[in-house]
């Protein structure tokens, strides 16, 4: 009993872990890529698209990476 309590203790810190600094990371991405998305929308500066799509992009694969996370934690946790 001791083994299992202790084994699901590890898996739930290690995601939890895991996901959260992924969150940050999100934050700290959108965070710094204001001044390009104003640079782009507002000043129509083609190089802070750019940039613009580059952090779109890993944020889009940080948003998989804690959805199959988030998957396989439900399906552990039953």
């Amino acid at each position: 009993m001791h083994a299992e309590l202790f084994k699901h203790f590890i898996f739930h810190n290690k995601y939890q872990n895991q996901s959260m600094e992924k969150y940050a990371q999100i934050k700290q991405l959108v965070t710094e890529a204001e001044g390009d998305f104003k640079a782009f929308y507002e000043k129509g500066n083609k190089a802070a698209g750019t940039r613009v799509r580059g952090v779109m992009q890993q944020l889009k694969g940080l948003a998989q990476e804690i959805r199959a996370e988030v998957t396989e934690k439900k399906g552990e946790t039953k």
